[in-house]
C-alpha cells in the first residue's frame, strides 16, 4: 500500500500525555506505525483533557507523540457551554485556515478527516480536500445539532442550531464517506442528505497493549481498596466523567438502599458535576456508602479496575440514544474482566450480547442497588465467568488494531463525494 499523508482534524483530540479524547491518538498511532504520515490537528484547549499543551504565547505548536505529528492551534480557555466555548471553536476553525501552509507541511494530503464533535470543521476540511484533491471523511461521534436540541433543549429555530444543521447536511454532502461511532445513525444521515453507500460503522475500542503492561507498585489506591476488601466490602466502581449526561444522581441515590450492607459505591473521575454529587452524598448521610476518589491517569485505569468487584455505567434516558452508543469506559470495563451494571437505554447493549453483567433501566437507583446486591451474592466463579465473556467479546470486536485497519481500508475505496 502506498504511503498516505493523512490529516485528522479533531478539536478535542488528546493523547496519553494530555488525556482524552483518545480515539484520534489510537487510530493515528497505528496508521503511522504502518509508514503513513499522520497529522492530528487540535485546539490547544479542551475541557476534556487532564493537561492541555503549553504554547507559551505561540499561535500554534508542532509536537511528535508516538510517531504522530500533533498540530496544536492556540485556543482560549472556557468553562461550561457559553460564549467562551464558542470563541474557542471559532479560534480553532480560523487557525485551520490561517496556518494551512504549516498544517500541510508534510506534503499534499491524501485523506482528510473532519472529526470534531461539532460539524463546522467540515468547511476547512472540504476546502483542503478540494485544493489538494484529497479524500474527505466525516467522522461522527455525536449527532449535531440533534444533541444540543434533545439534550440541551435548544430550539431548532435558534440561529446557532440552524447553522449547525446546515453544517451537518453539508458534511453528508461533501464527504466521500461517513464513519460513524453510532451503529443505528444511518437512516438519520440519509434523511439529511447522505448517500447510503457512504455509511461506515467503526465503533470505539480498546488498546490491548495497554492492558498487558505490568501494574505499578503499589497499585493506585491499593491500600484503601485492600482494606475495604479485608473488611468484607463488595466494591462497585464508576470511572470517568462526572457530567449531567452520566446520570450519577441515581448512582448516589442507590446508596440509600445499600445502607448497612457490605457494599460500597466508588466514583472516580473529574467533571463539572463532581462537587455537587459529593455534597449530595453528604446531605443524604451516605458518606460511608458512596465515596468519591480523585481521578487517576489513563495508564492506571487497568490496575484500578482490577481491584474492584463490579463496574457501573449509566447515561440519562434520552431519545438521542436511539441511534446507539459507543462509550469508551464500557470497553475498559469489559477488558478489565469485571461484571458490568449497564444502565443505558440504547438499541445496542454489548453487556447483554456478551453476557457480562446486568442490564437495567437508566436513572433507576433501586435497580442499581438491586443489581449490586445480586452481583455481590453471586459466587466468585460466576462473576469471573461474566468478566471473561466481556473481555473475549471486546477483543473480538473492538480492539484498535482491528478498528484502525478497518478505517485505513476506507481510504482505499472509490470516492463518491458530491460533485
Amino acid at each position: 500500500m502506498n504511503v498516505l499523508n493523512i490529516i485528522y482534524i479533531n478539536h478535542y483530540a488528546g493523547s496519553p500525555e494530555h488525556g482524552m479524547e483518545f480515539r484520534p491518538y489510537f487510530m493515528a498511532k497505528r496508521w503511522a506505525a504502518k509508514g503513513n504520515n499522520v497529522t492530528v490537528a487540535a485546539s490547544s484547549f479542551s475541557h476534556l483533557r487532564t493537561h492541555n499543551p503549553e504554547l507559551e504565547g505561540a499561535k500554534y505548536k508542532e509536537e511528535m507523540i508516538d510517531g504522530v505529528r500533533y498540530f496544536w492551534i492556540s485556543g482560549n480557555s472556557y468553562h461550561g457551554n457559553n460564549m467562551g466555548r464558542i470563541r474557542n471553536m471559532l479560534s480553532f476553525l480560523r487557525g485551520l485556515y490561517r496556518y494551512r501552509t504549516e498544517l500541510t507541511a508534510q506534503g499534499k494530503p491524501d485523506a482528510i478527516i473532519a472529526s470534531s464533535t461539532y460539524p463546522l470543521d467540515i468547511y476547512p476540511a472540504h476546502h483542503f480536500a478540494k485544493k489538494y484533491g484529497a479524500m474527505l471523511i466525516y467522522e461522527v461521534h455525536d449527532l449535531w445539532p440533534l444533541s444540543p436540541i434533545e439534550l440541551g433543549g435548544m430550539s431548532p429555530k435558534h440561529p446557532y442550531i440552524r447553522l449547525m444543521q446546515k453544517a451537518e447536511n453539508d458534511c453528508y454532502r461533501y464527504s466521500d464517506y461517513v464513519v460513524s461511532l453510532l451503529p443505528f445513525a444511518r437512516e438519520h444521515m440519509i434523511e439529511h442528505g447522505m448517500k447510503p453507500e457512504k455509511f461506515v460503522y467503526i465503533p470505539n475500542g480498546i488498546e490491548k497493549a495497554a492492558w498487558e503492561k505490568p501494574f505499578h507498585t503499589p497499585k493506585v489506591y491499593e491500600e484503601k481498596l485492600k482494606k475495604y476488601h479485608e473488611e468484607g466490602y463488595f466494591l462497585v466502581g464508576y470511572t470517568g466523567a462526572h457530567g449531567i449526561a452520566n446520570a450519577l444522581d441515581s448512582y448516589v441515590e442507590a446508596g440509600e438502599k445499600l445502607r448497612g450492607k457490605k457494599i460500597k459505591l466508588l466514583s472516580i473521575g473529574p467533571g463539572p458535576e463532581r462537587d455537587r454529587l459529593i455534597q449530595k452524598a453528604h446531605n443524604l448521610n451516605l458518606d460511608d456508602v458512596v465515596e468519591f476518589l480523585e481521578p487517576v491517569q489513563r495508564d492506571r485505569i487497568p490496575e484500578l479496575l482490577s481491584q474492584l468487584d463490579a463496574l457501573y455505567i449509566g447515561l440519562q434516558s434520552q431519545p438521542l440514544f436511539r441511534f446507539g452508543v459507543s462509550p469508551n469506559k464500557l470497553m475498559d470495563y469489559m477488558m478489565a474482566g469485571k461484571p458490568v451494571i449497564f444502565a443505558i437505554d440504547a438499541p445496542n447493549d454489548m453487556v447483554k450480547e456478551a453476557g457480562c453483567g446486568i442490564s437495567i433501566p437508566p436513572e433507576d437507583s433501586g435497580a442499581i442497588a438491586d443489581a449490586a446486591i445480586k452481583l455481590s451474592q453471586m459466587s466468585e466463579e460466576e462473576r469471573e465467568t461474566m468478566g471473561r465473556c466481556g473481555k473475549e467479546y471486546i477483543l473480538a470486536h473492538n480492539e484498535y488494531d482491528v478498528l484502525a485497519d478497518k478505517f485505513l481500508s476506507v481510504f482505499q475505496r472509490p470516492r463518491i463525494s458530491a460533485k
